[in-house]
């Protein structure tokens, strides 16, 4: 038999081989709907042209505040900053001449979106109240990307929030990281690849709640208990899928939401937020994170974190703080104004908060208060580490560090333009810059943006602030 044709007669068999092996092998299973993708962020940066802002000074929140400096933005990445840095010829130019520079402001805890405006029963979405452990619920689902707060925020040069559930249980949720913007859709807005966090509650909040229709828990010790069941119940539940996905062999365990977001905080991929005001709790709060093997991100609201400062700075866990608030309820009574100054001085990590749809249009006075009492009781806080507070610290907390939070080459071009030094009263942001995109312009209606639900309505002056 010639070559050739032998050559084919191999070709033909082995092919006929393999369609008759792939026709007996079952078709795949279909997959289930724990391994499609869940909610994935939907954000699409804004295009905008090359943009450089000169002759300002510049506090990059990493270190140097730069006098008559330059910072250049081109397809919304920071690509220069500096004294001495080159103007593109292509460059929308804004002269800061007399104005300051700072990144665009983190609040690491807020409701915008889910207790949105104007504060009816319908827009109350932030507290899933009918048991103690909601940790199948996202604070994503009951955001409406229409409340009329958020465009008074990015007025207030804020680019970027945790938004979490309330505090009424002992584990209310999961967080999403979201990009202030005007958008249709919550997915639009979330922060892309940033991690989940989960919204845990210490103290009277949970105990109150459930106490007052004679429910677990009441106490603290039955909150204390209500977590370790938790987490109890998700190491099981952990360990179960853990062994499944290993092989794949046989059907998955059966899905249960609750507990699939807690093996998650057990796996190291979610964050924990935790919402605490006494010291006592907080160590405790350590203490419950070492026995199930996680760390806690950081505690929010914190009024007594300055007496166990340094626990958390050797925990590594940060201090969501507010500047002065304290006194209203009876776990906050023992709230200072130095807070935030002794934490710094302690070495922990500090941010500040707003948890206000008021307080995060000025988290730049918040900063102000904050350092100025720790600088009036002889706490040296310098200028940078109170910017700090409001940028590259809640940056961490979100664990979007790498990529936002301070004014560097490469780093998101998220970028606020002040009309003077933003520590002080009487200053306001003159242009936003989200991801180099500008978002809001003190001057120009036409970037002022307003809610669907502000239809029709003329605001006054100065009203956007």
């Amino acid at each position: 038999m010639p070559r050739l044709l032998t050559c084919l007669l191999a070709a033909v068999t082995a092919a006929s081989a393999a369609w008759a092996q792939g026709a007996a092998r079952p078709a795949p299973a279909e997959s289930s709907s724990v391994d499609r993708q869940q909610y994935p962020s939907q954000y699409a940066r804004h295009p905008y042209p090359l943009v450089a802002i000169t002759n300002a000074t510049i506090m990059t929140a990493a270190g140097a505040e730069i006098p008559h400096g330059t910072i250049v933005l081109r397809d919304g990445r920071i690509v220069a900053v500096g004294a001495g840095v080159p103007v593109p010829p292509d460059a929308l130019q804004v002269d800061g001449t007399g104005k300051y520079v700072t990144p665009g402001i983190i609040d690491p805890h807020s409701h915008l979106g889910v207790y949105a405006a104007p504060a009816t029963e319908a827009e109350s979405d932030g507290n899933e109240m009918t048991n103690p452990v909601t940790a199948e619920v996202w604070a994503e689902h009951s955001f409406w990307p229409q409340d009329p707060q958020i465009p008074l925020a990015i007025a207030g040069g804020v680019t970027t929030i945790l938004v979490l559930p309330g505090s009424a249980n002992l584990i209310g949720g999961r967080t999403a990281i979201l990009k202030l913007i005007p958008a249709r859709t919550v997915q639009e807005l979330k922060f892309p690849g940033a991690r989940y966090g989960l919204k845990v509650a210490c103290g009277e909040n949970p105990k109150r709640i459930y106490g007052q229709r004679n429910q677990f828990p009441s106490t603290r010790m039955g909150n204390m208990a209500g977590y370790r069941m938790a987490f109890s119940a998700a190491e099981v539940y952990r360990r179960k899928w853990d062994a499944w996905n290993a092989d794949r062999r046989g059907d998955p365990p059966e899905r249960n939401l609750r507990l699939e977001t807690l093996a998650d905080v057990l796996r190291g991929r979610i964050y924990v937020h935790n919402h605490c005001y006494r010291a006592d709790e907080m160590a405790q709060m350590l203490d419950l994170a070492r026995e199930f093997g996680f760390r806690i991100r950081a505690f929010h609201h914190a009024v007594e974190a300055y007496k166990v400062a340094d626990l958390l700075a050797q925990a590594g866990t940060a201090a969501v703080v507010w500047a002065d608030w304290y006194g209203f309820k009876e776990e906050a009574m023992d709230g200072i104004q130095q807070n935030a100054a002794l934490l710094q001085q302690a070495g922990a990590r500090t941010s500040l908060h707003s948890d206000d749809p008021g307080g995060i249009q000025r988290l730049n006075q918040e900063a102000a208060k904050a350092m100025y009492a720790g600088q009036h009781a002889g706490i040296p806080v310098t200028r940078d580490q109170a910017l700090r507070w409001i940028t590259a610290n809640p940056a961490w907390v979100l664990g979007i560090d790498s990529i936002a939070g301070t004014l560097e080459p490469g780093k998101m071009a998220d970028v606020v333009l002040w009309s003077g030094d933003p520590f002080s009263v009487y200053t306001k942001a003159q242009r936003v810059y989200n991801d180099g995109w500008l978002v809001y312009d003190r001057d120009d209606a036409a970037h002022q943006p307003r809610s669907d639900f502000e239809l029709n309505q003329v605001p006054t002056p100065g009203s956007d602030r």
